[in-house]
């Protein structure tokens, strides 16, 4: 029995892999024959910047058990960072594609510095308070962002808080040839677009390899134990602590490399975008996806993220249409028959694989 359990999900990740695969070699010949309309064509890297988001929150919310309002900030971050260090890199490093994987990197560390904070403290609460806490960090992130100055010239880095709102560029004493990066409220304009297609894809590739082998790691059962039942798990001696900042940390890196390629993918971004409402979108993919579903999380993320621009000609009723669609299938994934179908295909599916083996 446990050769057929790592031989099913094992077939599972396998065919995740393919699909994600598959779905950029289309979308890449249909964007490159011009059969994808322009708004489709600019939705592509938002979308992996999405999916990615959303595997990587169902690593929290799904796999550890943990209900986190903060991802939005993890984001936001990573993409400031990430801009910040694209920009300043400009005449050292010419070669786009490098100071792209560089962003996201430095995106994905900061971000996890930042996790490493939050997750200290915040780990040691539950439920309620657990989400209040990280709605409060997404939210203090976007103030710190709307107070911050960065610039850059030969002398590096020039970085200072307007929190008073008495402060512009001006006081970073730039030189002629300075480039100002962050603007306070602003946020980030005159920002060099190097995010690609196929940056994107690998995002999303990578995200999955991290989230998927941690899953079905011994670190991973360890987490999963600990959403199952953690007085169980503390009483055969798990460190509840370390597996929760495991889990927490990965999370956070992922998300602050999604934002560093999100914030490289437009000439303008405000801290505004990472608001409240962004971290409930992706909350939104994972749930709809269904928790611990990665490939589920995939195509939630990809869905709901075409779905309003698909519906525009609708004008002002797209968002209505967009909140039924939603309401539809949230009743439809929560359906007992629908529930008790798809669980008798599994089996069927599994049945059929065994008499193989068995032949």
């Amino acid at each position: 029995m446990k050769k057929l359990r790592i031989q099913k999900h094992t077939r599972t990740d396998f065919l995740t892999y393919l699909g994600v695969i598959a779905a950029f070699a289309v979308l890449s010949t249909l964007n490159t024959s011009g059969g994808l309309s322009r708004s489709l064509s600019g939705q592509l890297v938002p979308i992996c910047c999405y999916m990615s988001m959303a595997v990587s929150l169902n690593l929290t919310v799904g796999i550890l058990g943990e209900l986190s309002l903060g991802h939005a900030g993890f984001m936001s971050v990573g993409a400031f960072s990430g801009i910040i260090a694209a920009m300043s890199l400009q005449s050292a490093i010419p070669s786009e594609p490098i100071r792209l994987a560089i962003a996201m990197v430095v995106g994905a560390l900061v971000a996890a510095l930042a996790g490493v904070i939050v997750g200290t403290p915040v780990l040691r609460l539950r439920g309620d308070y657990l989400a209040i806490v990280t709605l409060a960090f997404g939210e203090i992130i976007k103030e710190l962002v709307n107070c911050l100055l960065v610039g850059h010239d030969s002398r590096g880095l020039h970085i200072a808080l307007n929190i008073t709102g008495s402060k512009s560029i001006a006081d970073l004493h730039l030189e002629e040839d300075g480039l100002a990066i962050i603007k306070g409220a602003q946020g980030a304009a005159g920002t060099n677009t190097i995010a690609t297609f196929t940056a994107g894809f690998l995002l999303v590739m990578v995200t999955l390899a991290v989230v998927l082998n941690l899953k079905h790691s011994r670190a991973g059962r360890a987490v999963m134990a600990l959403r199952d039942n953690s007085i169980a798990a503390e009483s055969i001696g798990l460190n509840i602590t370390k597996y929760k900042m495991m889990a927490f940390v990965t999370s956070a890196a992922l998300a602050g490399a999604a934002g560093a390629l999100y914030g490289l993918n437009f000439s303008s971004l405000q801290a505004t975008k990472f608001n409240f409402n962004t971290s409930i979108l992706i909350l939104v993919f994972v749930v709809l996806g269904g928790l611990g579903n990665i490939w589920g999380s995939l195509i939630a993320a990809a869905a709901l993220t075409v779905l309003p621009e698909m519906l525009r000609a609708f004008s002002d009723y797209r968002m209505l249409v967009y909140a039924i669609v939603l309401i539809l299938v949230m009743l439809a994934t929560n359906n007992p028959t629908f529930k008790v179908f798809f669980s008798r295909f599994r089996r069927g599916g599994s049945r059929k694989s065994t008499g193989k083996e068995a032949m």
